[in-house]
């Protein structure tokens, strides 16, 4: 078990509870989907689990260790990355610069010495692997701003991976995005889940992508975790149909 969580609650304003009592565990290489309504309180669950919010009650582990009031930061150095619903870069540095960044973080390199990064070879050489990988390395010296939006979302995990997660949230992936910018994003985060370079958590609407890659997928609802299954499980739950009511979910 990779990450669990046990009784989370968040409430926001006073009345509007948010996240209500949800325990849930990650397992390692399992690649997960969280689903639900709008307002289901799935972006707030994974804000919970990466550090951008604190629990009001519960407790939180990773790899046996009780994370639930540590920051970002602390989480990032233990293993826990997310991207978010906006594109998160650097969009006047480089394809190149934005991944050198995230690695200088991970080995601890000076910043100040940023100029002469191109000297340390680990870090030139992981740099461009990533970009490799990505399907990016063309492109290393432009900006990110140049890049397409799909092209922006597949650098954001490549900053993701930079920092050598162990599990990775991904909010909306493929939000913005047409079929084959859908279709090549995803193709590549199957595969990194498939060399385990992450654990993959996805918050996903597009059922087709849900039902495609997933291997296991959780449905929030209000607050609570309604369903949680493999996907033919999931397609086959008799409340989830009903959460669904009236939407062209089950026959993709």
């Amino acid at each position: 078990m990779l990450m669990r969580a046990e009784n989370l609650c968040k409430r926001f304003g006073g009345d509007f509870l948010a996240i209500d009592r949800v325990s849930t565990q990650f397992d390692k290489g399992v690649l997960t989907s969280i689903i639900g309504p709008n307002g289901a309180g799935k972006t707030t669950l994974i804000n919970l689990l990466s550090g951008s919010l604190n629990p009001d009650l519960g407790k939180i582990y990773f790899n046996g260790e009780s994370i639930e009031h540590l920051p970002i930061e602390k989480r990032v150095k233990k293993g826990i990355c997310r991207s978010f619903q906006i594109t998160n870069i650097f969009p006047e540095l480089t394809l190149f610069q934005n991944i050198q960044i995230p690695l200088i973080y991970y080995h601890r390199r000076n910043l100040q010495i940023f100029v002469k990064l191109d000297q340390d070879e680990t870090i030139t050489e992981e740099t461009l692997q990533i970009l490799e990988e990505i399907g990016l390395i063309e492109k290393k010296g432009l900006k990110a701003a140049a890049l397409s939006h799909g092209e922006q979302r597949q650098l954001e995990i490549g900053i993701a991976l930079a920092t050598h997660p162990q599990i990775l949230f991904l909010d909306e992936p493929t939000q913005g995005m047409n079929k084959v910018e859908k279709a090549s994003i995803m193709q590549n985060v199957v595969r990194f889940a498939n060399e385990g370079k992450a654990t993959f958590v996805i918050v996903e609407h597009d059922m087709d992508v849900v039902f495609s890659v997933s291997q296991r997928i959780i449905v929030l609802h209000g607050g609570r975790i309604i369903a949680d299954g493999t996907p033919e499980e999931i397609r086959n739950d008799s409340l989830v149909r009903k959460v669904y009511l009236g939407e062209d979910l089950w026959t993709s």
